[in-house]
């Protein structure tokens, strides 16, 4: 759609899910021109010998559906198989500094990119340029600098495991460790929290867990927009009778109310599904009050006579009960309830549900993930499980709700700032070279490197990384500092505008589309978020004869860079089984006959110990670990503050934006919104509708702020307000960010909202995304 129309905001009672869906998924085919090629191959998505879908990491069902896909996956799809494309002339058309005025869904909705590109100083065009030209112009790059730390590696999470570990090796044998990656935005608080926990930074449940929980806690994700095929798990449990609670500072419809498009009788009938049994109107930044009080509860039953805890699993699996019990039972039920924004009468139903239930779940987001402390509050969660003994049997455990559909493949495969020795052991027996041992960089670090003038170069495998990181005009110009980028996508974004002295455009062929090299059709591998590896096997022809594999770009960068490397890249680029060799080399425990195990039906489960309750930490035991008090953002001292939470819209992956609808919430036409408490408006002597300007109170002394956004009354809880990622992100410090993982703490930004009497000029970085 196009922003033609004027805003339009109402709320929006249907359920989720359902002709709404239908219609969505109809209209994008249409809208990308593929509604016959997009429909055909739909039916291979997430479908044994099909490919997976390029969007969520949820797993499949093992008893495979009819279809397997949900309305964002179509958009997904249908934005990757469009028929529009980016070409030669498109670029002869628009200098660089015109395309950096029109928004992010404007240059989504060119299309796919069709040959590589080559930045041209003088015209301020990208000219095309051939192959050999863009993997020379790199090795010249990287081989001039005086240190090998002087290039950052991004990887995004569409990047499959052969490629993303081929990645790996090629940027270890370079020299560095520096991968800054998509997960550190995201759930980096997991495989940086978890692991002093539970001894492996993933969740532990599988798919067929929902089947046999008694009780579902998802707090602080949105399920029917970030990740919809877990709605039918939900729906099915919701018949069952199992609580399902939802924890959030905004009530999202999908987790109230939703129809399976996939239900024929509950389509014919206009049907749907209650699904939460309790909603918790959480604060922002109060489930750590939540969890503790939830604690509290069961620790005041053990002192009155009941028993409540698993003490069999707690003395057998676990150690450091005692330090966690004497702070919970220390701290006062009044700051709990403050600090949660939650009754003290809900906290004891949802600590008696809890109690109750054998087989407990616990699901989480970015609600979670993006504080301050967020890897501590995820081992909070791991506390508050461990007192059932919720690990080790089925229905139980913990599952962060991934969203980039390999991110967590990537992590298992290599892509990690900071390798463990047994890694990099390895790989050096493996490949023949001492890799780098010293820690790399993570996101913000290679901002700030880019900042300080110590990094030269950046090569982006996928994603639109510097429309995603924090601080976006302080980016920006630190993104401008280096003397060479490269952006390897399907797509033009933001990240091919904000550029370096030199820069490339290198197109690759996308997840659906079909891999044929000298020794035929190829395959890749996707690790979901319940650590199921699977085979993707593309059906579309490509997009251009000009597009390359991340495989063969990783290779020929490779061997661009390293003339006298003696691993064989160019056998790798037509044998992907030659990759998996390796991996399976690299990791023997997990990956083992990794060949002969991809190949037979859905793939394979990689081991989880914790599911056979066993514990790789140091003590060989589960962990009680501690996080004193019930703050996990440091406080501000300002009557005015309020939490910004970034979100995304349901028509929007990541910072891929499809329109400027966002249809749950009742907005249309418009992604410059503020969603606010009604006593939080009133207050402020403000009314809905009004057009204010957002401002970050930060400690670095730097003025931030976003101006023109609209004021929606909507239900969140008092003291937050809620708007769009990317839109948002000038308002994000670069250095507000979790000290453990080096998440970028999104959901708990503080600001003050200030009236302006007339739409004002928004910063350059936000202007651009409108």
């Amino acid at each position: 759609m196009t922003k033609d129309a004027p805003p339009r905001y109402a709320t929006y009672n249907h359920p989720a899910g359902g002709w709404g869906a239908a219609a969505a998924t109809a209209r994008v085919l249409m809208e990308q021109s593929v509604l016959t090629k997009g429909s055909r191959a739909l039916l291979s998505m997430n479908q044994p010998g099909g490919f997976k879908c390029p969007s969520c990491a949820f797993p499949d069902a093992a008893c495979t559906k009819k279809l397997e896909f949900c309305e964002n996956g179509a958009k997904a799809l249908a934005h990757e198989a469009t028929k529009h494309r980016v070409t030669r002339e498109f670029f002869e058309t628009h200098t660089v500094t015109e395309l950096m005025e029109q928004s992010d869904y404007w240059l989504e909705m060119q299309g796919r990119l069709t040959e590589p590109m080559r930045y041209d100083a003088q015209t301020d065009r990208y000219r095309p340029c051939d192959w050999e030209e863009a993997f020379g112009l790199i090795g010249d790059h990287l081989r001039s600098l005086d240190d090998p730390n002087q290039a950052e590696f991004y990887t995004s999470g569409r990047t499959p495991n052969e490629a993303a570990f081929l990645y790996a090796i090629f940027v270890r044998e370079f020299g560095t460790n520096n991968f800054p990656d998509c997960s550190n935005m995201c759930h980096e608080p997991t495989s940086r929290g978890l692991p002093p926990s539970i001894g492996i930074g993933k969740g532990t449940v599988i798919l067929e867990d929902f089947d046999h929980a008694e009780a579902i806690f998802i707090i602080g994700q949105n399920t029917g927009t970030n990740s919809p095929r877990m709605m039918t798990n939900l729906v099915e449990a919701s018949r069952r009778g199992v609580p399902i609670i939802a924890v959030n500072p905004m009530p999202e419809r999908a987790l109230v109310k939703f129809a399976e498009p996939q239900n024929v009788v509950q389509m014919a009938t206009f049907g749907s599904t209650d699904i939460a049994s309790e909603f918790v109107h959480i604060r922002i930044g109060g489930d750590l009050a939540l969890i503790k009080g939830m604690m509290k509860v069961m620790f005041e039953r053990e002192a009155a006579g009941d028993t409540v805890l698993d003490h069999d699993f707690i003395d057998t699996h676990t150690v450091g009960l005692e330090a966690v019990r004497e702070e919970v039972e220390t701290t006062d039920w009044s700051d709990i309830v403050e600090v949660s924004g939650v009754s003290e009468a809900q906290i004891r139903r949802c600590a008696e549900v809890y109690i109750r239930s054998k087989a407990t779940m616990i699901c989480y987001g970015m609600g979670i993930t993006q504080h301050q402390q967020g890897s501590q509050l995820i081992q909070q969660i791991a506390n508050l499980l461990f007192l059932r003994g919720n690990f080790g049997k089925p229905g139980a455990g913990v599952s962060p709700i991934r969203g980039h559909s390999n991110v967590q493949g990537d992590r298992t495969v290599g892509i990690d700032e900071r390798p463990s020795d047994a890694y990099l052991d390895k790989v050096r027996e493996v490949f023949g070279f001492e890799p780098p041992r010293a820690h790399g960089h993570h996101t913000v670090e290679a901002v700030a490197a880019m900042e300080a003038g110590t990094a030269k170069v950046f090569i982006g495998m996928g994603g639109n990384f510097v429309r995603a990181v924090p601080d976006t005009d302080r980016s920006y110009a630190a993104m401008r500092n280096l003397e060479l980028t490269v952006g390897i996508a399907t797509k033009l974004n933001r990240g091919h505008l904000v550029h370096g002295r030199d820069a490339l455009i290198l197109p690759v062929i996308a997840r659906s589309e079909t891999i044929c090299t000298g020794h035929g059709e190829q395959f890749v591998t996707i690790e979901d978020s319940m650590s199921n590896v699977t085979a993707s096997r593309g059906v579309l022809e490509p997009a251009s004869p000009d597009l390359r594999t991340e495989v063969e770009i990783v290779c020929r960068m490779a061997r661009a860079t390293l003339p006298d490397s003696r691993t064989t890249w160019e056998a790798f680029i037509d044998d992907y089984g030659l990759i998996r060799d390796k991996i399976a080399e690299v990791y023997p425990a997990i990956y083992a006959d990794f060949s002969s195990r991809i190949s037979v039906g859905k793939g394979f489960h990689l081991d989880v110990p914790p599911r056979r309750k066993v514990w790789q930490t140091p003590s060989g035991k589960a962990n009680f670990l501690l996080l004193p008090g019930l703050a996990v953002n440091a406080p501000v001292d300002d009557p005015d503050m309020l939490r910004l939470a970034t979100v995304r819209s349901h028509d929007q992956f990541n910072t891929t934006i499809y329109s400027y609808n966002d249809r749950y919430r009742g907005v249309y036409g418009d992604r410059m919104v503020l969603f606010m408490n009604a006593e939080d408006i009133a207050v402020r002597g403000l009314a809905a509708g009004d057009r204010v300007s957002l401002e970050t109170i930060a400690a670095d002394g730097v003025h931030r702020r976003v101006n023109d956004l609209t004021i929606l009354d909507y239900p969140i809880s008092r003291g937050a307000v809620a708007g769009y990622y990317p839109e948002l992100n000038p308002l994000l410090p670069l250095g507000y960010y979790d000290k453990v993982s080096g998440t970028p703490a999104a959901k708990s930004i503080p600001v003050k909202v200030v009236k302006t009497t007339a739409p004002g000029a928004s910063s350059a970085s936000s202007r651009a995304s409108r």
